[in-house]
């Protein structure tokens, strides 16, 4: 392919990109809701792909990019808010990621206003940068592959790998320009183009993902109804259509409630969704499908979270078990240390242990002492002859 093809490519390609994410961001922005913390962050990055894949196209006069290249060059530390969002549903943005990001653009700008002047405080930053932009892409690499086996999530866990490799495969790229001599043109084609169809492909991936979710299982209402069990309410309104899968997914239900509320498996440390599927001899996509589908839980561990915290709520309102050391009640429920239980505790209830426990006992206390009262201030039978 000659300059003028390759170039002429290059500019078809970017114009694609910029018309998916501009799609992607008006639809957001228009139809769904609510706009929570994913979405917003999506909007950010389908944004500043859009822009991004219009400034750097061949021949955009580069003095039209001064004040646009630092905004995009905090892009990794979208990147990174939105794996971390998507991918971890216990994850809050703070404000220190706002003062993150805004600490980029601050630098990047530092770094074009310095470049003639003072270019080794300039070359300075853009390695720094650099080497923040990697730290950052795989910090999300690992918090993806960390979470994977919990997500019950089929089309999250369809989607997240392709479009999170994609995204950080361009960050890292664009970033390593800056740290070693490896050119685009060694493998073939320009840097330009390159960065093109890596966009595309991003932007296909996250389209898809939003105009094509994946089918509900029709299933789910009928297979939360049929345990009978107090998470039963978290089941989703999904109109069943087939008995047979019907009356299949209400015994798989029940099988699993039984082993959560009768055998108390959760108590299992380490027990993943793998050991649960061998325990009730099915697949374990089939498992994932009920859980998720059939109850609401988009995380195993959130799942496993909810009995072992109904457990612990109980024992620790247990007058009884008032002398019992809080991390003992959190290890018989099935946590494996105290951090995490206090988390999840306080995220499910709004109070640490410690403060239920006194709320609960001090309840307890008030209920027996206004009975005890109710037995001193009956009146007495008369025995008459």
């Amino acid at each position: 392919m000659d300059s003028v093809g390759a170039t002429a490519l290059d500019l078809g390609l970017r114009g694609a990109v910029a018309g998916l994410f501009l799609m992607i961001t008006v639809v957001t922005l228009g139809r769904v809701r609510p706009l929570d913390t994913i979405k917003w962050l999506s909007v950010a990055m389908a944004a500043s792909g859009a822009v991004y894949a219009i400034v750097t196209a061949p021949f955009v006069p580069k003095a039209t990019i001064w004040w646009i290249m630092p905004c995009l060059g905090a892009n990794p530390v979208l990147v990174w808010l939105w794996a971390r969002a998507n991918f971890d549903d216990d994850f809050v943005v703070r404000r220190w990621h706002g003062a993150l990001w805004l600490a980029v653009v601050i630098i990047w700008f530092s770094v074009i206003f310095t470049w003639t002047t003072w270019p080794i405080f300039a070359k300075a930053g853009v390695r720094s940068m650099s080497i923040l932009a990697i730290i950052l892409a795989l910090s999300a690499a690992v918090q993806t592959v960390r979470t994977w086996k919990t997500d019950l999530v089929a089309g999250r866990r369809r989607l997240r790998l392709a479009v999170l490799i994609l995204s950080l495969l361009i960050v890292v790229s664009l970033s390593a320009a800056d740290l070693t001599p490896i050119s685009g043109k060694s493998f073939g084609m320009s840097g330009s183009l390159a960065t093109a169809a890596s966009l595309l492909a991003i932007a296909a991936l996250a389209g898809w993902g939003l105009f094509h979710p994946p089918p509900a299982i029709s299933v789910a209402a009928a297979m939360a109804a049929a345990t009978g069990s107090d998470h039963a309410d978290r089941a989703a309104p999904i109109k069943a259509t087939d008995g047979g899968r019907d009356a299949t997914a209400s015994l798989l239900l029940r099988r699993l409630d039984n082993l959560m509320t009768v055998e108390r498996v959760y108590r299992q440390e380490g027990l993943t969704i793998g050991a649960l599927a061998a325990k009730l001899d099915v697949p374990e996509y089939r498992l994932r499908q009920a859980i998720n589908e059939g109850l609401g839980y988009r995380n195993f561990n959130a799942f496993l979270n909810r009995y072992r915290i109904d457990e612990a709520k109980e024992a620790l309102s247990d007058p009884g078990q008032r002398d019992v050391a809080v991390l003992t009640i959190a290890m018989d429920a099935g946590f494996q240390s105290i951090g995490p239980f206090n988390r999840a505790f306080k995220a499910e209830s709004g109070l640490t242990p410690t403060e239920f426990r006194r709320d609960a006992l001090a309840r307890s206390a008030a209920i027996a002492l206004e009975n005890d009262e109710k037995l001193q201030n009956r009146p007495v039978p008369l025995k008459i002859g």
